[in-house]
């Protein structure tokens, strides 16, 4: 009997046959390690998509919407690539619409992981902190514009600490729940070798909440990717979110979707970049 063929590398890459990790599992279903990629079936879906969008438009189903054409949005991009946008470079405002994204996340990782370990590892931050995190948490960020810009006017510093609060709280409860996490097996056997507090937290207790905060960061960029927009209603004439809002005042939808498109496909690329690190940084995640 001839041996079965293994399936070619595009295949296992679209996820239309398993790679050869997945073919040695007996069990799939509930294993989420064998799940893979799926990437065939989400091309299928990004065409299918594009193809309502054309059909749509060309046969004017959803004209009441101002759903712009392909050819609209093709020649505002155009105008917006070798003009630009109120005299500043798309590329300006793709740059700073990054920055204040990266710049949240950032002071929230910072300050928001220490604050998570320390609510996970000691009574005395817990008591002081859980009330006010837990408080402050499920307030949009939206609603404290009026606040932030009383308290810090209309500088770029107002923008970046709307986002940050925005990403303070994720890692918060991240690093919380990463603490959490830790089997305290672990932490006995550490104490068993003689291991000190010290070592305790930069050898086990970090590994193992490390996985909960990358997933704490993947979603603060998710969630002030969401967030910029509002953030640069304050007073902002520059970042992606500007250029929608005062598009949209013009009603240029097409403009609008340009807008949209270039949020979702920076969050998609940041949020793959993440998976990446995540894969090359934490091999252990999901081992135990």
């Amino acid at each position: 009997m001839s041996e079965k063929k293994n399936p070619s590398n595009l295949a296992v890459w679209l996820g239309i046959a398993d790679n050869s990790f997945t073919r040695q599992k007996t069990v799939k279903f509930g294993d989420a390690s064998a799940v893979n990629s799926g990437r065939a079936y989400g091309l299928i879906t990004i065409f299918a998509v594009f193809l309502l969008w054309w059909l749509a438009t060309s046969l004017e189903w959803i004209k009441p919407i101002y759903w712009p054409s392909f050819s609209a949005v093709g020649t505002r991009l155009e105008i917006l690539l070798s003009e630009g946008f109120r005299n500043i470079t798309l590329w300006d405002h793709i740059g700073i619409s990054v920055y204040r994204v990266l710049s949240g996340v950032f002071y929230g990782a910072i300050i928001g992981i220490p604050l998570g370990l320390a609510m996970g590892l000691s009574s005395v931050a817990r008591g002081m902190f859980d009330p006010l995190v837990e408080f402050i948490r499920p307030i949009p960020p939206l609603a404290l514009i009026p606040l932030i810009i009383l308290w810090f006017g209309i500088d770029e510093f107002a923008k970046i600490f709307l986002l940050f609060l925005a990403s303070l709280f994720i890692m918060t409860i991240s690093a919380r729940a990463g603490v959490s996490s830790v089997r305290i097996s672990k932490v006995h056997a550490a104490y068993s070798l003689g291991a000190t507090k010290f070592q305790v937290l930069r050898l086990v207790i970090l590994p193992n909440a490390l996985p909960e905060i990358f997933t704490g960061l993947r979603t603060s960029m998710g969630v002030c990717w969401g967030t910029v927009v509002a953030a640069e209603l304050v007073a902002a004439d520059r970042g992606v979110g500007s250029m929608i809002m005062i598009a949209k005042n013009f009603l240029q939808t097409d403009t609008v979707v340009i807008g949209i498109f270039i949020i979702g496909i920076i969050g998609f690329s940041i949020e793959i970049l993440m998976r990446l690190l995540e894969k090359k940084l934490i091999p252990w995640r999901g081992k135990g």
